[in-house]
């Protein structure tokens, strides 16, 4: 297991302005976020955490976001290494090539707030692992390929993960009507965001419109739970 945590050290954490070089505080961009938000919504947004579990096209996006959003803290586990194939719905470019998913999506999330805390696990979950990994996060974003890697991660952490809401996803395939996309309640502790049909197939694709708002809808849960909003 290769395990590290991002933005140890204050001077690290440090942004810049591209523009201009200047230095960008952490209090820059409360401020910055405070005129969006109100004082609730930044303290419940940014003293939250979640763990996102697959970093393709639904993980990276969905990571991205919520680092956007100001979550506080983020887990990002995967096992892959970027691809020249992903780049057409995943968020990393060329210059990403050959990096791990961890490494490559955790500077991207820096260059957006590196004020975040970010820990990242290169890992391949497994049924035996999973429940470690995930107990101390009290979301989870499921962003797996597989069917039958989807239905173990969820099928385990509800058994033995009590504390931890997931949000999951299931038919997010093709360049059908984006509207038959919605997220749905299925028990109290999981909820699932797709059309629920249409999967990768050898003549379904995946287009990256398409997975973005199914990303976007697993984010947009996240934000709300943090907010203590638990209705679709």
């Amino acid at each position: 297991m290769e395990e590290y945590t991002v933005n140890k050290s204050r001077d690290k954490r440090r942004g810049t302005e591209g523009g201009t070089g200047k230095t960008v505080t952490g209090e820059q961009l409360r401020q910055a976020l405070l005129e969006r938000y109100s004082p609730r919504m930044y303290e419940q947004i940014s003293g939250g955490k979640a763990a996102v579990a697959g970093l393709g096209g639904l993980g990276s996006q969905i990571a991205v976001l919520l680092a956007r959003a100001g979550v506080g803290e983020l887990l990002l586990v995967d096992f892959d290494r970027v691809e020249l194939t992903n780049l057409n719905r995943q968020v990393y470019d060329l210059s990403h090539l050959g990096m791990p998913k961890t490494e490559a999506l955790a500077g991207i999330l820096q260059k957006i707030n590196p004020y975040l805390k970010i820990r990242v696990k290169q890992e391949y979950v497994t049924e035996e692992k999973a429940g470690i990994l995930f107990q101390e996060y009290p979301i989870l974003c499921e962003a797996f390929d597989k069917p039958e890697q989807k239905a173990m991660l969820v099928n385990t952490v509800l058994e033995r993960c009590p504390e931890t809401v997931i949000v999951a996803s299931s038919g997010m395939a093709g360049y059908g009507s984006a509207n038959s996309i919605v997220t749905r309640r299925k028990m109290r502790r999981l909820y699932i965001c797709g059309d629920g049909e249409t999967e990768l197939s050898e003549h379904v694709c995946l287009m990256s419109s398409r997975v973005a708002v199914c990303a976007a809808h697993q984010a947009n849960m996240v934000l709300r739970l943090l907010l203590g909003e638990e209705e679709v």
